[in-house]
């Protein structure tokens, strides 16, 4: 039964969509069957894994909306274990269109539910808001992945997050824990970046993730080449960052590989 991690964070620019599509191809390589599910409407992470969002044709908004089948619409990517539920900006109504919906909150579990025992890890990479979407997400998860950047306002809404993640808890997802927070971005040479790893360590000592994520170039080059970075620029601080995280991650939930 595969572990569904939903990427959240109502601040834009922290590496949501970076860590959606690197994290799951980083668990690819390393030999877990893995699926992000693309549940952003700017579809960032379905044209970072190559995929031209104009072209598609269905999406997680035909499965939660006028609910196609899944597996019709789940893509193999040209990483061997890394496959993609894809976005496309109809996604954008798919709020609007739910409203009057009955479980509205639920739509996005029960989609998952059909396929979730196909993989190890369902990553779910949210918009960057706190909409009906993003809310589905985190009803459908296991956990959720706070990615937090070292810059000045990092810790600016991560308690409006955390509260919102509580109710959900409360009245959605008993279950829905928190996976961790992921510090990225962060850039040695800047005071003020270890100044922010201090600070949220030390609020948040053991919900913090031991991988940091630095600041890259290859990272942000690579989506516009369609290559997650271990694809990219396989040896390179991005790549071996996010390969670290997926094996914490692994470890955590018990799922390492022994050698």
């Amino acid at each position: 039964m595969g572990k569904v991690i939903a990427i959240a964070n109502q601040k834009g620019g922290v590496g949501k969509t970076t860590t959606a599509m690197n994290l799951a191809a980083s668990l690819a390589v390393l030999e877990y069957r893995a699926l992000v599910i693309d549940a952003d409407p700017q579809a960032n992470t379905t044209s970072g894994l190559g995929f031209d969002p104009s072209e598609i044709k269905d999406s997680i908004y035909e499965c939660m909306v006028d609910e196609s089948d899944i597996n019709d619409i789940i893509i193999q990517t040209e990483i061997e274990n890394l496959f993609l539920v894809p976005s496309h900006i109809n996604l954008v109504g798919a709020e609007v269109e739910m409203v009057n919906l009955e479980n509205r909150e639920e739509k996005m579990r029960q989609v998952i539910g059909e396929i979730k025992e196909n993989f190890d890890f369902i990553i779910i990479d949210c918009s960057p808001s706190l909409g009906l979407i993003t809310i589905n997400a985190l009803t459908a998860a296991d956990s959720v992945i706070i990615p937090v950047q070292c810059e000045y306002f990092a810790l600016e809404g991560l308690g409006k997050l955390l509260n919102t993640i509580k109710i959900i808890q409360t009245r959605l997802n008993q279950n829905l824990e928190i996976e961790g927070i992921l510090l990225t971005m962060y850039d040695v040479r800047l005071r003020l970046s270890n100044q922010v790893v201090e600070e949220v360590r030390m609020h948040f000592k053991n919900m913090t993730f031991e991988t940091i994520i630095p600041r890259n170039i290859k990272l942000s080059e690579s989506p516009s080449f369609g290559l997650p970075v271990v694809a990219f620029d396989a040896t390179g601080k991005g790549a071996v960052a996010y390969l670290n995280l997926a094996n914490e991650i692994a470890t955590k939930n018990g799922m390492a590989k022994v050698n």
